[in-house]
């Protein structure tokens, strides 16, 4: 994967390094607050211990959420530290959206652990998600936050958001007329909500006034769907062993990620004769997961997401230097962006 440079020099994986170890700790103290059980399960998903709640320090994941935060209170003229609170507050959340996601999914593998509903079982997988999501809303509540109301409601409609956009992702399994519009607004719901989140809320622990708070808003949100579009791509021709996720479980799902919708809308020769595999009702075998795989690309699928994530990073790049932000961290944003939506894993 390329370096990709932040103003000061810092690399994007640097800073995602630096936002990893600045979030941690308060974390790890957020997650110690919860019941025994409950603790145990969500130190395994984090990476910290097994099952036996030994350490163990497993990957922990990219902090990509927590990295907005801190960069959006430091472009708009605040410090980082004064947004772990916000940075916290958002990877809990992320980390509760997984936990579910994995269990809807059927996910065997995450982070390249066993995920853990495969480990604890499906029911307490599910509860410590809700924990976690629980456990969101109170990190806000901090001396420092200039706006704990303002905060915990822009927090809370997020999440209505997210699950909004992962019962659309749900639905659409099911149907066969689902357009391009429509996938990209689940995926405004599923994914992109909670980065457009992440920029605001860095934001507003730093006094940030109302404008840069929409312009970093507005950012985050087009980087979400960028960063959407790339994780759809590499769910198809990522490679397990560098994601740490299955491929094509997508496919075998049925699931309509953007991908699949454009190349099921292309009406080019490739796309009709993968309208006829998806609404066969047997599960798809993997001679036939393949050939899904090759009429993709014949039908120009990948090309298109591609050039949209493209449109939606310099959209958002356009957002971000016309806000008068504070450099360097306008600039390691930018560089955090490009790295996410055009990452290889």
């Amino acid at each position: 994967m390329a370096m990709t440079q932040g103003a000061d020099g810092r690399s994007a994986e640097e800073l995602l390094s630096w936002a990893r170890e600045l979030v941690d700790p308060g974390l790890r103290a957020a997650v110690d607050t919860l019941p025994a059980p409950v603790r145990r399960i969500a130190g395994w998903h984090f990476g910290w211990w097994d099952e036996h709640g030994r350490p163990a320090g497993a990957d922990p994941g990219k902090a990509l959420r927590p990295a907005l935060a801190l960069l959006s209170a430091q472009a708009a003229g605040g410090a980082a530290e004064a947004a772990l609170p916000a940075a916290v507050a958002v990877e809990l959340v992320h980390n509760f959206s997984l936990l579910h996601d994995d269990v809807m999914d059927g996910d065997d593998t995450r982070r390249h652990r066993p995920t853990a509903w495969r480990v604890f079982g499906v029911s307490p997988a599910i509860l410590a998600g809700d924990a976690l999501l629980a456990l969101a809303g109170d990190v806000l509540a901090v001396p420092g936050n200039p706006d704990l109301t303002g905060t915990q409601r822009m927090l809370a409609g997020t999440v209505q958001q997210l699950v909004a956009g992962q019962l659309a992702d749900l639905v659409m399994e099911e149907r066969h007329d689902v357009t391009v519009r429509e996938c990209l607004g689940m995926a405004e719901g599923k994914t992109a909500a909670l980065l457009a989140c992440s920029c605001a809320l860095g934001a507003a622990f730093a006094g940030a006034d109302r404008d840069r708070a929409e312009a970093l808003r507005g950012f985050g949100a087009r980087l979400g769907l960028a960063f959407q579009i790339a994780d759809d791509l590499l769910g198809i021709w990522g490679d397990p062993a560098v994601t740490g996720k299955p491929v094509h479980a997508d496919l075998r799902n049925r699931k309509k990620s953007l991908p699949v919708v454009v190349a099921l809308r292309s009406e080019t020769t490739a796309g009709r004769e993968l309208v006829d595999l998806y609404r066969r009702p047997a599960p798809l075998t993997e001679p036939e997961v393949r050939h899904a795989v090759e009429l993709l690309e014949r039908s120009g699928a990948p090309a298109w997401c591609t050039d949209h994530a493209e449109t939606l990073l310099a959209d958002g790049l356009r957002l971000l230097g016309s806000a008068g932000l504070h450099d360097p961290a306008a600039g390691e944003l930018a560089a955090l962006a490009r790295l996410a939506a055009r990452r290889d894993r």
